[in-house]
């Protein structure tokens, strides 16, 4: 395998009496995609902070492009490329301007960041509102714009926080287009995502925090497999969540979930329990395969957790 590209080690961040990132290692290859999820506290963005030398870890090292994070910050980031959650679009300039300014701030020859321009505006569809301010511009269209303006300086590296959180899903889609785009280029990128649907879709690989430590790793079909049985029926409708404690259904599943009105029966083979469940016709099904959306919910609880 080609060396790491990006590497942090033992990685510590404390608040306080909170542990917010608590002894934490992983790396990026080049052309890879690394998916972090967790639930809300579950140390995402700090990691991100940290590994973008805005915020200086307690303990533990990151290391990038063979230099050190935050001795080398400025050589580092110059090979990033960032979308935060927030937007951080300049309301005064129209898109080609926050892509010129934005350039500028790499030292990047107006000339060359000119030239880049057109390609830019291009890939993130959006020629037609090169004069167009963010304002003007759909929730979508600003996400593609903040896309644009981390290529700029050609980055390495593409460091994107929930990119799609707000989006419609039509929009979703076509920032998932751009993003496969950039990974069939070479670039490497690091992704944080509440949808599980965007993880399986860009991510080569996954990483799961709870609570600051990582508590799963490696490919997102390779995890599903390892924590779940291959298949789930979801049981709802009137008195369905009686059925968890239901001992002749119980005997058919690996093993039963409840949350909210649904029953999660996750088995080996579903072919029994659909036929048991026959008994219900009341009742309302939905036979799936395991999914990543599964394996989260196992792997760090239903229970909504606050932000904060």
């Amino acid at each position: 395998m080609t060396p790491a590209l990006f590497e942090c080690r033992h990685l510590v961040k404390r608040y306080g009496e909170t542990t917010v990132v608590n002894d934490l290692s992983f790396n990026i290859h080049p052309g890879e995609c690394l998916g972090v999820i967790g639930p809300n506290g579950a140390g995402k963005t700090t990691t991100i902070r940290m590994c973008l030398g805005l915020t200086t870890p307690d303990a533990g090292r990151i290391t990038a492009f063979g230099l050190d994070m935050p001795r080398d910050a400025l050589a580092i980031k110059a090979q990033l490329g960032v979308v935060s959650q927030m937007d951080t679009l300049d309301p005064d300039f129209d898109c080609a301007e926050n892509l010129l300014v934005y350039g500028r701030y790499f030292g990047l020859p107006t000339a060359t960041v000119r030239e880049r321009i057109p390609q830019l505006l291009e890939f993130a569809a959006l020629s037609h509102k090169a004069q167009a301010k963010p304002g003007e511009l759909s929730g979508g269209m600003k996400r593609r714009l903040s896309l644009a303006r981390a290529l700029v300086n050609d980055p390495r590296l593409l460091m994107l926080d929930e990119p799609t959180t707000g989006l419609d899903p039509q929009a979703r889609h076509l920032m998932w287009e751009r993003l496969q785009v950039l990974l069939q280029e070479g670039k490497s990128i690091l992704l944080t995502t509440h949808f599980m649907d965007e993880a399986e879709r860009l991510c080569s690989r996954l990483l799961v925090l709870d609570q600051g430590r990582k508590i799963a790793e490696g490919k997102p079909r390779d995890l599903i497999a390892e924590h779940l049985e291959p298949e789930v029926v979801e049981v709802f409708g009137q008195g369905a969540v009686a059925l968890a404690h239901e001992a002749s259904l119980k005997a058919l599943a690996g093993r039963v979930e409840v949350s909210g009105e649904t029953v999660f029966f996750y088995t080996e083979d579903s072919r029994a329990l659909m036929h048991a469940l026959e008994a219900w016709p009341a009742l309302r099904t939905l036979h799936r395969p395991s999914n990543l959306e599964d394996l989260f919910l196992k792997l760090t609880g239903r229970q909504i957790r606050e932000e904060g």
